[in-house]
Order: C-alpha cells, then structure tokens, then sequence
C-alpha cells in the first residue's frame, strides 16, 4: 500500500497541495488543489486574508479524501517574515498584516535609534529589508497591538495552529525575524530585551522533520480522516534548498517571486564584508545557515504581466524578449522603487530615465529588462559570496517555478560565466514532502533524501 506525503506551498500570489510517494525508488509528486493568494488592502494597510487561505488549505485537504489517496502526514510551509498575534484566549489579535504595507517606516528609526543597525546586524545576522519582523513587531507595540499579545505565530506555525490547537514557532521561519541570534541560533533575547519586546513571545524554536501534534477533531470530520500535522523547513526557501539535488555547499538560487541566491554553511557570516553586501544569515535544516541574498526576482514581471491584464503569457514575455535588438539598460532590482509600485512598467522606466539610460517602451523591451538585470544582479552577488566565504563556484544550481524560464537561465550563465543546472520545479513541495519522509523513516538522512531529488526528477544544463 503507497504511503502519501502532502505538501502544502503557499506563495504569496498562489498556494497548492502536491501528494507525494515513493514508487520504484523515485519521488512522484501528484498536484491535488491549488488556490489564488494574494495581498488585500484594508483601511489603508496592506493584509492577508487568513481566514480566506485557511479555508483553502481544508479544501485541498479534502480532496485527498476525494481521490482515496489519504496522507499520513501533511506540511505546510508558507513565505517568512508575517506572522499572526495570539491573545490568552487563542483568540488573533486585528488583522495579520503583510510585508509589503509600508507601517514600519517610522518604526525602523526608532529601532535604530535603540539598536543601530551594525550592532542589529552583528548580533543577528539579518540583512536589512524594511518589512523584517523586528521592525513589524515595533510597530505593533507603538500602536498598542502587544499589549494583550500572549504568542505570536509565523504563518505556517499559525495555520498549524488552526489544524491542530499546538502552538509552535518553527527554527527556519522564524530565522527570517531579523530577531534570531547569529551565534546561538536561538531567539536574540539581548535585542529582545533592548526593544523592550514582551518576552513571553518567544518560546522554545522546533526544527523540521518534528511532529507538531494530529489534526483537531472539528478538522478531521471536515476532512473525513485523521492526520498527523508534520514540521517541515516552514519557510519555503528553506525547503526549496533541501531539494537542491546536490551535497556539500552547493550555489543555488530559489527562484520565484523572489531569488534568493545562496550557500549552505555551517556557522552564520555577520562580519563586514557581509553586513555592506547585504547578505543574510537564515536557517536551514539541521540548524545549518542558509548564507544568502535576497533578491527581487519573477515579482516584477509578475507586476508586469497584471498591468498587461495577463494578454501575455510566461512564454510569451520570453519570446518577446528574445526578439528585441539593441536594448541594454540595466535596473538595481533591488532598488526600493520596485518594491510595491502602483505602476511597475512606470517605476522601470522612472529608473531608466533617472540613470540616463533608454527607457524600456515596448512588452519586449520591458521584459528582457527585468531577465538582464535579474541575470546582472545574481553575478553581482556571487561575486559578493565567493569574496566574502573564499569559496569559489563554476555551477549555480537554479530550482523553483523560476527555474523554468530557458531564456532567464541563458542569460544568467552569460552574466555570470557559470553553468546553470535548472530544476527542479518543485523544489519546495519536494523539500516539504523530504521533511516528512525524514520524520517517518522513509529516508535515513538528508544526504540519502537528496539523492533520492537526484534519482527522482531531472534537470537541465545551461552552459555559459
């Protein structure tokens, strides 16, 4: 009789529950249910509707039931950063807000004028990003949010929550808080204390491949059958690195709505050269540090692809851009212009236009200079990697739905003069489903669970 992992991946723009098994040595992975996610705007704040995403993650549960394909386990594993406040009656406290809104501009002066940002980044690690936990958690307590606070819950913690009534907080996820101590893995209670954070939010970190306790039972009768809710690396890099199907420290990029482009390393790297690279330090299973860069990746020509009201296709963008001569112009990806636009084809040519280049007019152009300056920026920041951990890399390892534009690809391994090894796709689905593998028994240890990705699925090579 097969045994069925789910794997439950929620991006910020879609989710889906993917059903794995082993047959005939290889990993098969069958999709059941996927659902639309997005950010919505509610008195003026950009939020998460969580109640909507809940619904969604039962529904897809549902369907196993429905094909007789019943999981002995299920994972979830959702973007870091965002979490939901819990008060003493498990009762969430107003609205679960998203990374993108823009409430913790004033608190970050005020974080740095406690803990400026160097000292903030030698005692964590955390590279800065304006929507850091840290920095949404100040702007609850300036508004008076933490006053009744008795938990707070990364999103996958909280949705496992839901399903099952145990409170956890997750290792990888909630690495990604810019609250984690760089040299204890553990929560930084020095920086904690500093803020004058309530302490009793931060309770002992889980690790992947742990159990998190079954299913309620108002959960198993919807459902129509009992299962146990496993840990997997929560945060979905950490379980897209998982499935990169090579040991040692391999260089991958995640790649989907955002690139994150990094090595596997066993202490975590909060020295200089790092802190004015803008590195981070999150982790990754086994307590290891997933050493890496954020980027903003496919976001922008998924925005891109919403103010053409989707007349495009992916593949189109791929043609269109493959098709214009003579256009060179190169954006900083990561320059906070792009961040959140009313208009990303505006915020692209605004920059263009301010670094006196030629603005981007036609589809075409506009795409091909979103995949070139994704391309330059991830040679950029190898060269960061390589002079700040000495290690050098000739093979970028490219996995994620990211993974699956050729073009992007090509052009990466000509900007970075590296081979690139794509796939495979499913990277975090495949990660999550490793952890509960591990945790069942089914795969001794990461190294037999990365040679079964090895087996299982295959990639393609582009030379440089």
């Amino acid at each position: 009789m097969e045994k069925y992992y789910l794997s439950i991946d929620i991006g910020a723009s879609s989710g889906r529950h993917i059903l794995s098994h082993i047959e005939n040595g290889k990993l098969v992975l069958e999709e059941i249910f996927r659902f639309e996610n997005g950010m919505e705007e509610k008195d003026g704040h950009l939020t998460w509707n969580y109640k909507k995403l809940f619904e969604n993650i039962v529904e897809g549960m549902k369907k196993c039931k429905e094909t007789g394909k019943i999981p002995v386990s299920v994972g979830i594993d959702t973007w870091g950063v965002d979490y939901a406040l819990i008060d003493k009656d498990d009762n969430v406290i107003g609205d679960v807000y998203a990374y993108r809104d823009s409430r913790t501009e004033e608190p970050i002066k005020k974080v740095h004028s406690i803990v400026p940002f160097e000292k903030l980044y030698e005692r964590t690690g955390s590279q800065f990003q304006i929507y850091n936990t840290v920095y949404q958690l100040y702007a609850d307590k300036l508004t008076g949010k933490l006053d009744n606070a008795e938990m707070f819950l990364m999103m996958p913690d909280f949705f496992n929550f839901l399903l099952t009534g145990v409170k956890k907080n997750e290792f990888t996820n909630a690495s990604t808080t810019g609250i984690m101590s760089a040299k204890t893995r553990d929560w930084d209670f020095e920086t904690v204390k500093d803020l004058d954070l309530p302490l009793k939010l931060f309770k002992p970190l889980s690790d992947p491949a742990t159990l998190v306790g079954p299913v309620k039972p108002e959960i198993e009768k919807q459902i129509g059958y009992k299962v146990n809710v496993v840990l997997p690396a929560t945060h979905d890099t950490a379980s897209a690195v998982m499935a990169v199907p090579e040991n040692g420290t391999p260089l991958y990029i995640s790649s989907g709505t955002w690139s994150l482009l990094g090595i596997e390393s066993p202490v975590a790297i909060s020295d200089k050269k790092a802190l004015e690279a803008n590195f981070t330090n999150e982790g990754g299973y086994k307590r290891s540090t997933r050493f890496l860069k954020n980027i903003m990746g496919l976001w922008m020509i998924q925005c891109v692809r919403k103010e053409h009201e989707k007349k495009y296709s992916w593949a189109d963008y791929v043609v269109l851009s493959k098709a214009v001569k003579d256009f060179d112009s190169i954006v900083d990806v990561n320059d906070p212009s792009f961040l959140a636009p009313d208009s990303m084809i505006e915020a692209i040519k605004d920059y263009c236009r301010k670094t006196n280049q030629k603005v981007p007019e036609t589809p075409g152009e506009i795409a091909l200079c979103v995949y070139d300056s994704l391309a330059v920026c991830y040679a950029k920041a190898i060269k960061n990697i390589e002079e700040i951990t000495g290690y050098k890399f000739d093979t970028i390892n490219i996995v994620g739905g990211g993974c699956q534009n050729g073009y992007l690809n090509e052009l990466t391994a000509k900007r970075t003069g590296r081979k690139v090894i794509a796939g495979p796709v499913e990277a975090t689905a495949i990660g999550n489903a490793l952890a509960q593998l591990l945790y069942d028994g089914a795969v001794k240890d990461i190294v037999e669970a990365k040679n079964l990705v090895k087996k299982s699925f295959d990639v393609e090579e582009i030379a440089y």
